[in-house]
């Protein structure tokens, strides 16, 4: 079924080239249906690019998505126009009597800094507290999974001796749990990251389990009782060619950085990547979207409010 959004959201073309399902606000408003209410948080300073992948992996549901995009108001965002901003996303004052089946929180290139030290961090901790409430499940990705764990669980980073950048290969954990059901027993993901956090920090928490990682990128997903809270330390959504484009932005800038680890053709950066994570995200994401938003969303969204974390119990 399709995806929800604006009929002049730049992501819609795009998406709609690729013979992805887009239902237009002008289409969608004679569906008389309860589609599935999405805001993504979006911190990464890529904002368009951004968009277009996680819709490209949004359009897999069982319902229809009508997706929300949500700015801090604390931070100036200095690589997306202003007009985008103010056409297509709301702040948080704008939403925060609203309830939403299901939330994604992006990455943000800020893992050098320390939590507190992100001009946003306060407004991000509001977020992040409002949707125990307000929100059936939400999806953090790369810093904001760190992020995640650190607000709701204590949970520290460490930063890496040096940058986590390449396609790597993963392996599930327990098998049964729905958030990887369909998983091959080796996978590969995209990680982009100066940080990590630690299998033993999450081991101490009862409540959640590692459901995924890598001998060479770690820990992958973190999994809270129930999926009211899951913590994906990669970037499943990453396009072709995002890798190829920050290793050359750094290069720019004089960084001397170090080739993505099993990206390119014969990892010669001269020769095009190779994607081997698609099916991955495309799962991931169907997933999450059917077993821990639709399936135990309340019908009247309405009545999400403080869900035991464990009332989805066959997960």
């Amino acid at each position: 079924m399709p995806i929800k959004i604006r009929d002049d959201l730049p992501a819609t073309k795009q998406l709609q080239s690729e013979n992805i399902f887009v239902m237009t606000e002008t289409k969608a408003m004679h569906q008389d249906i309860r589609p599935l209410n999405i805001v993504i948080v979006n911190l990464m300073p890529t904002k368009i690019t951004t968009e277009t992948q996680l819709l490209r992996l949004l359009s897999n549901s069982p319902l229809q998505v009508c997706i929300d995009f949500m700015v801090m108001k604390t931070h100036n965002s200095k690589n997306t126009p202003h007009e985008h901003l103010e056409t297509f996303y709301k702040r948080f004052d704008d939403i925060k009597n609203l309830k939403y089946d299901g939330m994604i929180i992006t990455g943000a290139p800020v893992e050098n800094f320390d939590y507190k030290d992100v001009d946003y961090w306060d407004e991000l901790a509001e977020i992040m507290e409002w949707s125990n409430t307000n929100v059936t499940s939400t999806l953090h990705i790369c810093w904001a999974a760190m992020a995640g764990l650190y607000y709701h669980y204590n949970i520290p980073k460490y930063p890496l001796e040096k940058k986590c950048s390449g396609v790597f290969r993963h392996r599930p954990g327990r098998t049964t749990a729905k958030l990887i059901r369909g998983f091959d027993n080796e996978f590969y993901v995209p990680h982009s990251r100066y940080s990590e956090v630690r299998r033993e920090d999450i081991e101490k928490i009862d409540g959640l389990e590692i459901l995924a990682e890598s001998d060479e990128a770690g820990v992958y997903i973190v999994f809270s009782k129930g999926g009211r809270k899951i913590f994906i330390t990669g970037h499943a959504e990453y396009d072709a060619f995002t890798l190829d484009e920050e290793y050359k932005r750094d290069l720019k800038k004089g960084m001397d950085p170090e080739v993505p680890v099993n990206y390119y053709t014969d990892d010669d950066p001269s020769k095009p990547p190779v994607v081997k994570w698609r099916s991955h995200a495309s799962l991931l994401f169907s997933n999450w979207l059917n077993y821990f938003v639709y399936q135990i969303t309340p019908y009247d969204i309405n009545d999400i409010n403080y869900m035991n974390d464990d009332i989805n119990n066959d997960f």
